[in-house]
C-alpha cells in the first residue's frame, strides 16, 4: 500500500504531492519524538493505539498544477481504497457509526452541551470546545442503486481541485494512510511556519457567518480596518473567545523564544464565516525542538479549551464520539527547508459510501446552544460546498 499527501499552501497555485512507496509511514507515541524529523505530520487530537501521530516519509515528491493532477491522476484513487480497506477494522474498533438520524445527532449534541456547559457554570472550566460529526451518504456511491441511477461517485481529486478553486486563503490537503484512511480538508488556521530562525503562528477564534450583504468582505490576510469597523461586528463573548486564544500562545512561545511580536486581532475570512486573527513572528535559535514546542502549542484553546489539561482530558472521555485527526494537526515538517503545520479543521473523512464531516465550537459559561449548534453547521458547509458542486 501507498500513503500519500496532496496539498497547496494558501495563495500558491501549485500543489505539492508527496508518495511513501516503501514501508508505511512512521508511528510515534509523543510530539517531542518530532524533534529532529523530517517528512509529512497528521497528528490525530490525542494520540493513541487506533489513532497514532503518523510522518509520512516520502520518497518520491511532486509539484505540479491541479491540471496536470487531473491529466495525470497519479492513480490516488486506487491508493485511496487500498488504504479504507486497511483502516476499516480500527475504525470500526473505534466506535464510530456511519448511520445516524438528523434528530438522534441534534439528541447527542444536546446531552454534550449540557454536559460540558455545566462544568462553565460552575467554573471549573474558563472555556471548553464542543465538536461532533455527522455522515453524509454519497449519493454516487459505488453500490446497486448508484448504479441504476447512472450517478457516478466525484472523485477525491476533482474534491481537491474544487476545494483549491473555492478557498484560495486556505490551506487544502488530501492525505491518505492505512492508519489513517483518507482525510480531506480546507482549514484556515495556521499552527506553525517558519525556517531557519524565523517562524510564525497565529491566534484564531471567533466565528460568524457572513450575511448576504457582507459577501464581498475579502481581507485577505490584509486587514481592511474601514470594512471591520462599518461591517463585521463582534460581540465580548467572541471577543473573550479570541483573547484566550492569543494569551495562551504569548505564555507558550515565552518558553522558546525571546523575541515575538503580535499583530492584531484582525478580521479574516474563511469561506463563508470570518474569524478574529491575531499573528505572532518570533525567533528560534534552535529549531531541533520543534516537537517540544508542538507539544506546547498543541492543542490550543482554539480546539481544546483552559485550563489546558483539564479540559483536554474532559474531551477525551466525555465527547460522544473520536475526534480521530480532526482537530490535529499536519502538514511539511522540515526545520531548514520549511515547515507549515495547519491546524486540521474543515474536514471530512472519505469513506466508501460517504463523508463523516467535522466541527466544532468554543463554549463559554454565557454560550447558548441552538447558536453553537448553528455555528457547527456553518463550518460544515465548508466541505459540503465540495460534496455538492456539479
Amino acid at each position: 500500500m501507498v500513503s500519500f499527501a496532496l496539498f497547496r499552501l494558501p495563495r500558491e497555485h501549485s500543489c505539492r504531492l508527496f508518495f511513501q512507496k516503501r514501508g508505511t509511514p512512521r508511528e510515534l507515541t509523543l510530539f517531542t519524538d518530532l524533534n529532529g524529523k523530517r517528512g509529512f505530520v497528521i497528528a490525530p487530537f490525542a494520540i493513541s493505539k487506533q489513532q497514532p501521530l503518523l510522518l509520512i516519509e516520502p520518497d518520491e515528491q511532486f509539484t505540479i498544477s491541479t491540471h496536470q493532477l487531473i491529466a495525470d491522476g497519479f492513480g490516488l484513487e486506487a491508493m485511496m481504497m487500498d488504504n479504507e480497506e486497511a483502516c476499516q477494522q480500527a475504525a470500526s474498533a473505534a466506535g464510530v457509526s456511519n448511520v445516524m438520524s438528523e434528530e438522534m445527532e441534534r439528541m447527542r449534541y444536546s446531552i454534550d452541551f449540557a454536559n460540558f456547559h455545566a462544568h462553565l457554570s460552575d467554573g471549573a472550566f474558563s472555556k471548553i470546545v464542543l465538536a461532533r460529526s455527522s455522515f453524509r451518504k454519497d449519493a454516487g456511491a459505488a453500490d446497486a442503486s448508484a448504479s441504476d441511477s447512472g450517478k457516478s461517485r466525484k472523485s477525491a481529486v476533482d474534491l481537491f481541485r474544487e476545494a483549491c478553486r473555492l478557498y484560495p486563503r486556505m490551506f487544502v490537503a488530501l492525505v491518505s494512510t492505512p492508519e489513517s484512511g483518507t482525510w480531506m480538508m480546507a482549514t484556515p488556521e495556521l499552527l506553525l511556519d517558519g525556517k531557519g530562525t524565523e517562524w510564525r503562528t497565529i491566534a484564531l477564534a471567533g466565528t460568524q457567518k457572513l450575511t448576504e450583504n457582507q459577501m464581498h468582505f475579502d481581507s485577505f490576510g490584509d486587514h481592511d480596518e474601514e470594512l471591520e469597523k462599518h461591517e463585521i461586528k463582534w460581540d465580548d463573548k467572541n471577543k473573550q473567545e479570541q483573547r484566550y486564544v492569543a494569551t495562551y500562545i504569548t505564555e507558550c512561545l515565552e518558553q522558546f523564544s525571546h523575541r515575538m511580536e503580535e499583530e492584531g486581532p484582525y478580521t479574516v475570512r474563511a469561506a463563508n464565516l470570518v474569524h478574529l486573527r491575531s499573528d505572532f513572528r518570533f525567533q528560534l535559535d534552535d529549531n531541533t525542538r520543534i516537537g517540544t514546542l508542538l507539544k506546547a502549542l498543541h492543542p490550543t484553546p482554539a480546539v481544546c479549551g483552559l485550563p489546558k489539561d483539564e479540559t483536554f482530558d474532559f474531551i477525551v472521555r466525555n465527547e460522544s464520539f473520536p475526534r480521530s485527526y480532526y482537530s490535529g494537526f499536519l502538514g511539511p515538517l522540515d526545520p531548514d527547508g520549511g515547515t507549515h503545520l495547519y491546524v486540521s479543521l474543515r474536514c471530512m473523512r472519505i469513506l466508501k459510501d460517504g463523508y463523516r464531516l467535522y466541527a466544532g465550537g468554543g463554549l463559554l459559561k454565557d454560550s447558548v446552544e441552538q447558536q453553537e449548534w448553528a455555528e457547527t453547521e456553518a463550518k460544515m458547509e465548508t466541505m459540503l460546498a465540495l460534496i455538492n458542486a456539479r
